[in-house]
């Protein structure tokens, strides 16, 4: 069995595996400078990134250039929202869409990047940020992970380095906590359980790597055939730069393409405290970051799973806290002993009514938990989403654009909604209830033109 990405294999773990002025340059330079595979391109924006770095890299990196990618002056959808829009069944909506085919691109706030642009380029890496903002999303993810000399940096988990890096090519595999296995016969012994921490590695290692689409072969005998396990539907094409951010870049790159921010504080998977360094201290540190680089609060949007998190801020930091999301899913909202049903509130940890009065202002459930069917082929909003809504909660929806074409009714992104999803146009449909029935502020997706281009043709800012 071929890995293909966290979001497959390991569903119920992830999210489900203003400032100085600065010479402005088009999107499409910096878009040019990423896609020009020549060593000065590279150099160029390395440059631009190492400046907000504490951390010395390379050599080139002293002579930093001044020049960062500033606001889109125009922005792009390219071909793959209006393809879902032709793939639609007819009625109103598909109408509505095809309508809006000439509309001019803009930039919405409703539109999430989901760690950049990852359905076709890697992961928190500059290049998919780039992507993401020319698409038209408004707001920038990273997810959060520390270094051992604790550094923050953008990466979904702590501990996948394996399947989002090329780290076991490199000499820093001997420092992972569970390292690969080769035998007297050259064969991979251990594909099943190789592990890399960012933890493993200082901040300068983790620059060191290269970030590549996320996928992992795990019955694999040899480095080679673990990594190259992209699944079919994504690809490799843009998988050559691969440029790993700090959370510092990640601020300055994502304030100088006009976008807002929304950090994920990763769960550690080190015991806490690590080297002296306490959960508290790491919270902490997420907020002072985007403080001392002097982002407004209200650009701010702090995340977590974990409900601790999300109190820590609203006692320390009422400021952010304001603009704070509880991610929820089925793996920390489940009530003991039960599996979870959107639809049965006797299933779930915490009422919607709690979370309010634990001073949760936002809350961003996986899509599948904000949607059912009437067993008809028609999509609502699930009992889950009509609590929020009349506990007063802002939602969000988490992730689109994560799974391969959607004839088969979907994966777990979709779950409970075979009868309604059949074809790669139900997408559009299932933007449409979020937005429309459940009335979610913003969609996180792995391709933010899709939902760009919907926000857009509805006007939703």
């Amino acid at each position: 069995m071929t890995t293909s990405d966290n979001s497959v294999a390991r569903l119920n773990q992830l999210k489900k595996s203003p400032f100085k002025t600065i010479k402005q340059i088009s999107i499409a330079t910096a878009l040019a400078i990423i896609c020009t595979p020549s060593t000065a391109a590279y150099d160029m924006h390395s440059d631009i990134l190492a400046q907000t770095s504490t951390q010395t890299i390379k050599p080139s990196l002293k002579q930093a250039s001044k020049n960062l990618p500033t606001k889109p002056q125009s922005y792009t959808y390219g071909v793959r929202p209006l393809y879902l829009v032709n793939d639609m069944d007819a009625g109103p909506l598909k109408d509505e869409l095809m309508a809006c085919s000439a509309q001019t691109p803009s930039k919405t706030d409703f539109s999430i990047a989901h760690r950049g642009a990852p359905l076709q380029l890697p992961e928190h890496t500059y290049d998919s940020y780039i992507a993401s903002a020319q698409m038209g999303a408004g707001i920038l993810e990273c997810d959060v992970a520390f270094t051992n000399d604790g550094e923050l940096v953008c990466r979904h988990a702590q501990n996948d380095l394996h399947t989002t890096t090329n780290i076991l090519t490199t000499p820093l595999a001997k420092q992972c906590t569970v390292p690969p296995i080769i035998d007297a016969n050259g064969v991979l012994t251990n594909a099943d359980s190789i592990e890399c921490r960012t933890s493993d590695i200082s901040a300068s290692e983790f620059k060191s790597l290269k970030g590549k689409m996320d996928a992992a072969n795990p019955q694999a005998i040899s480095i080679s055939g673990y990594m190259n396990a992209t699944a079919p539907w994504r690809t490799d094409l843009y998988s050559q730069n691969g440029e790993l951010l700090t959370l510092k870049e990640h601020i300055t790159l994502a304030s100088s393409l006009g976008m807002k921010h929304t950090p994920e504080l990763k769960a550690p998977v080190v015991t806490m405290p690590f080297n002296g360094y306490s959960l508290d201290a790491y919270r902490q540190q997420l907020i002072d970051t985007y403080k001392n680089a002097g982002v407004s609060a209200s650009e701010v949007y702090p995340q977590s799973f974990n409900i601790e998190d999300i109190e820590y801020w609203l006692n320390n930091e009422p400021l952010f806290a304001a603009n704070a999301v509880y991610l929820i899913d089925d793996s920390n909202e489940t009530a003991a002993g039960k599996t979870f049903d959107k639809n049965d509130p006797t299933t779930w940890k915490h009422s919607l009514a709690d979370i309010k009065a634990r001073g949760v202002n936002t809350i961003a459930p996986a899509s599948w938990l904000l949607v059912t069917t009437n067993g008809k082929g028609k999509m609502m909003p699930s009992a889950y989403a009509t609590q929020a809504q009349a506990n007063g909660l802002n939602i969000l929806a988490w992730s689109l654009e994560r799974s391969g074409p959607l004839t088969g009714g979907g994966d777990w992104y979709y779950s409970g909604l075979g009868d309604a999803i059949n074809n790669d146009g139900d997408m559009m449909n299932y933007i449409d209830v979020l937005a429309q029935d459940v009335g979610v502020k913003g969609i996180f997706s792995d391709w933010p033109a899709t939902v760009s281009y919907y926000a857009n043709c509805k006007g939703l800012t």
